[in-house]
């Protein structure tokens, strides 16, 4: 008997990726990390309200912070390694924990013991450090790689959002409370960060069995693997020129210039606010710009930087040096976000915490240097110079580090559809 034959199957068409702010497992790690954000910022700004309260003296405060700085740096290869042998989620429990607990033993030794404040200073650095790592590595457990970038970019847009506002808040907190409740206020931040986060997906380290190494092995594992990638060594290097050089030059550099050239503090803050505003710009516009070259455009944009210690080479209008923070502002989030997104894409993701805390550890740990060694340098040859120095520096390291292979897609290989991200 003849029978009717079944209509075809009409043809599925993809539904739109849905929206990663919709995402509650995303908002959980966003809503950990954007209090780890505000809690790192404020700390500086509170123990500097202290010093105007008295409580704490100059060289108090400059030995605290770095020990925060110390607690950080030999805090974040350990995260790292942490994070790709255990829960990833364990990790950031236990060292926002340890940074929260840090916050009542900084109240505690305030105008009553520096050594105490000191130690409590290198356990918030430490818990900062080691939660690093394993927030960027959790990141690539929640959130699938094609909307990997939307999230780095909201992730991003909240830290800047947070130094925005911070000032602000913190000023009308401080007309209401004394600073060692601003402090415990912090731990109370950190606890966000250890509390409210959920658990990844299990794509990385949790589902590892194989028998670990020593330390000093699997630290080693995530050095080869960063090998691998030579558009990552590439970066690392133009991170070098634009943190250790370009920004220290102009953080020492700026506030002179703002008093000695322009007569006024206006120029210093408006400059600072521009950046801000800028990144917050660029982090908009790279949650949802697909450049066809990712690599050469995240490049170009951490060149733009130069545009910054440029501005302060010559007597120009003050307006010019807040339009080229603004410029520097876009361009380092047109650098942040895909830089980020393609080490979650392209890293072993075993490996990933390993890998990100050499980033981590670079862009820190340079940082400090760079601010000790500008200061000498503008005394021994002239602000302008350096500066001019420093500007070459940001605008052609990064021109050099897009020829390396690898480095216009961020990719071992090159895309072969876009928007969507480079298949491995």
């Amino acid at each position: 008997m003849a029978t009717t034959p079944a209509p075809p199957a009409p043809k599925t068409v993809d539904a739109p990726a849905r929206s990663v702010l919709l995402d509650i497992p995303f908002l959980r790690l966003w809503a950990g990390t954007t209090a780890s954000g505000l809690a790192t910022w404020a700390l500086p700004f509170v123990l500097g309200l202290a010093v105007l309260h008295r409580d704490l003296s100059a060289a108090g405060l400059g030995l605290v912070l770095a020990a925060r700085t110390v607690g950080f740096l030999a805090a974040v290869t350990v995260g790292g390694v942490l994070a790709d042998r255990h829960s990833r989620r364990a990790v950031v429990l236990w060292s926002a924990l340890a940074a929260a607990a840090a916050a009542p033993l900084l109240a505690a030794g305030l105008g009553r013991s520096l050594l105490l404040m000191t130690a409590a200073a290198a356990l918030a650095g430490a818990g900062q450090g080691a939660c690093r790592p394993a927030f960027q590595a959790l990141t690539a457990e929640t959130v699938d790689p094609g909307r990997r970038q939307q999230a780095n970019a909201a992730m991003t847009m909240a830290v800047r959002g947070s130094t925005l506002a911070g000032p602000a808040l913190t000023a009308l907190l401080a007309a209401l409370l004394d600073v060692g409740t601003l402090l415990l206020g912090i731990g109370l931040l950190w606890l966000v960060a250890a509390l409210v986060p959920g658990k990844g997906r299990g794509e990385g380290a949790g589902s590892v069995t194989a028998p670990r190494g020593s330390f000093r092995t699997e630290f080693l594992d995530g050095v080869r693997e960063a090998r691998r990638h030579p558009w990552f060594l590439a970066g690392l290097a133009a991170l070098v020129a634009v943190i250790a050089l370009g920004y220290s030059a102009t953080s020492v550099a700026l506030p002179l210039i703002s008093r000695d050239r322009y007569g006024s503090e206006w120029v210093l803050a408006a400059a600072m606010t521009a950046y801000i505003v800028g990144a917050l710009g660029g982090a908009l516009v790279i949650a949802r710009w697909r450049p066809r070259s990712q690599g050469w455009a995240a490049f170009a944009g951490l060149a733009a930087y130069g545009c910054a210690p440029l501005s302060l080479t010559l007597p120009v209008h003050p307006g010019v040096v807040v339009a080229a923070y603004a410029v520097a502002g876009i361009g380092i989030e047109l650098f942040n976000v895909p830089w980020f997104t393609a080490t979650q894409r392209e890293v072993a993701p075993d490996k990933l915490a390993r890998v990100s805390s050499l980033d981590f550890l670079v862009s820190y740990g340079l940082a400090p240097v760079g601010l000790a060694l500008i200061a000498p340098a503008i005394d021994a040859f002239g602000v302008t110079p350096v500066l001019g120095a420093c500007a070459a520096a940001c605008f052609l390291v990064p021109a050099a580090a897009a020829l390396v292979p690898t480095a216009r897609h961020f990719a071992r290989t090159a895309p072969t559809a876009l928007p969507g991200p480079p298949r491995r």
